[in-house]
């Protein structure tokens, strides 16, 4: 009797799966931008978010905005979402750089996220307003130097691109600057015009307007070579320390625990978002080189990207804070 009971509850739950898997999506998905308005992962989501619902049958994808907490407050609510694929987070390099940030964590990227695809990576700018008189790295390097600790630079929080890049670069420039975190990209673009931050490494959507219209100075971007947005702003390796590359990166992610085959429902639609041409050239023009790829693929980029930033803790002692 146990034996067959067992059998009919487990064809009973492989039922409720299979029902489950076959009426994905059966409502609006829900995708969670863990910053404000105005940055790149949130010019992203609502770019890719439209197709990726037609792709998967459902015309609705609601994006949900969720600042704070160095992204940690989207990110946990991603985390402990119903794993029915429902909901997703667009998640940024904050979500691997956090562990070397904070004193505690309300989830572990390794086993708390199901993996569906790399959207794309994107060089960073160092920009300055253009009042600034610095119009080279240079120069910020040798103001930097003559006002030790006195000049300041933005991000869009604590473990966001900006942030990580600029304690790279200052760490290897051999320069000290105090961090001023906001809650989003807009923002800091908004202080830096207005010349109440000295210098930012913004992501690429986020400056090139500003760029565009002459209220901000690019000096450099991060790429392996020069970005096609701004072909005549050098790399930062070309011009001031060689070996110096660093991409921002966007990934989708859903809670752990996500079947299976919705996963791979997630992850084809993923793909042909990213293939698609309009989206693909709107994703271009803000800057971002669209990836795609397989769940592994994005899961072994974490689990690098986790380890990259180890290794930088070990050289750069980023003092451990508490979740804002």
């Amino acid at each position: 009797m146990k034996g067959w009971l067992g059998r009919a509850i487990g064809i009973g739950l492989l039922c409720a799966l299979a029902l489950q898997v076959q009426a994905f999506p059966d409502r609006p998905i829900r995708l969670i931008v863990p910053y404000g308005t105005g940055g790149i992962t949130d010019i992203a989501a609502r770019i890719l978010g439209p197709r990726l619902g037609e792709e998967l049958g459902q015309q609705q994808m609601v994006v949900d905005n969720r600042p704070g907490g160095a992204g940690m407050i989207g990110f946990g609510m991603a985390a402990q979402a119903p794993a029915d694929g429902h909901t997703l987070v667009l998640a940024t390099t904050a979500l691997a750089a956090n562990p070397i940030l904070f004193k505690s964590i309300p989830y572990d990227a390794r086993k708390d996220f199901s993996p569906i695809g790399l959207v794309g990576v994107v060089p960073l700018v160092l920009v300055v307003p253009q009042s600034s008189p610095v119009t080279s790295i240079a120069d910020l390097v040798a103001l930097a130097k003559q006002k030790p600790g006195q000049l300041d630079y933005g991000s869009a929080g604590s473990g966001s691109d900006n942030h990580l890049t600029a304690e790279l670069f200052n760490y290897l420039a051999g320069i000290k600057a105090t961090h001023i975190p906001y809650r989003g990209g807009g923002q800091v673009m908004t202080d830096l015009i207005a010349g109440r931050l000295t210098y930012v490494f913004a992501t690429m959507p986020t400056a090139l307007p500003f760029i565009g219209d002459g209220r901000l100075r690019a000096l450099a971007t991060t790429g392996q070579s020069r970005s096609a947005a701004l072909p005549n702003v050098p790399t930062v390796a070309e011009t001031a320390l060689p070996n110096f590359v660093l991409y921002a990166w966007l990934g989708l992610f859903g809670p752990a625990g996500i079947p299976a085959p919705i996963v791979t429902q997630l992850n084809s639609a993923t793909n042909a978002a990213l293939k698609h041409p309009e989206t693909a050239e709107r994703l271009r023009t803000i800057g971002l080189e669209t990836k795609g790829g397989t769940p592994q693929d994005l899961a072994a980029h974490l689990d690098r990207e986790l380890n990259r930033w180890a290794d930088l803790a070990r050289n750069v002692k980023f003092e451990l804070m508490e979740q804002n």
